[in-house]
């Protein structure tokens, strides 16, 4: 198993970071949350999981260890694949999803996008306990710089890659701006989206 991958960042977009690892290319899928941690650094450091399937090997890589716990609790749940999982780091900052996973908050979690009720209490159910028990979690939510200039098209571009229909997509980003105004970054048009379809 590859526990983390260390390289220069070649290419960056909202769903996926291309490392250069001594003259090897790597494609790793990474969140919302993530990409906002990295955006502004020339080499980082990621923490991955790899997903072998019959098709394709796809890593996954997390800026913070934390994150990556997380997305490995989301996948041990039944019905949660990891692109699934992946939407709901990218809707919420981790602190907010292990709130509500401990508080029982089932309407939070139904807010993301593909998540319906059974989903909702299925994570609430299988990990309540495990993030309880956890300790030391920092709950407040991360602090994201402001950027208008190509946001709505980087945004419309992010939740297409995450699987959602272009109309739909653009719909959802044109009822978060007159919900929220322009003042957003990509990030938080984004996750306000998704919490909002």
């Amino acid at each position: 198993m590859i526990g983390f991958i260390q390289g220069q960042i070649d290419s960056l977009d909202l769903t996926q970071v291309l490392l250069d690892v001594g003259g090897i290319g790597y494609e790793i899928r990474i969140s919302v949350n993530t990409y906002s941690q990295i955006k502004d650094l020339e080499e980082v450091r990621l923490y991955t999981y790899l997903q072998i399937r019959d098709d394709a090997h796809v890593l996954y890589g997390f800026f913070e260890t934390r994150e990556k716990s997380l997305f490995t609790q989301l996948i041990s749940v039944s019905g949660i694949g990891p692109s699934t999982a992946i939407m709901i780091l990218s809707s919420l900052n981790v602190g907010e999803i292990e709130d509500a996973i401990a508080a029982g908050d089932v309407m939070t979690l139904k807010g993301i996008k593909g998540i319906g009720q059974k989903s909702a209490e299925r994570i609430i159910v299988e990990l309540k306990d495990k993030i309880r028990k956890e300790k030391g979690y920092d709950r407040s939510a991360e602090s994201l710089a402001g950027n208008q200039g190509l946001a709505r098209k980087e945004a419309l571009s992010a939740l297409i890659t995450l699987g959602i229909q272009k109309s739909t997509a653009e719909k959802m980003i044109q009822a978060t701006i007159q919900k929220y105004g322009r003042n957003m970054s990509v990030e938080e048009l984004i996750k306000l989206s998704l919490k909002s379809a």
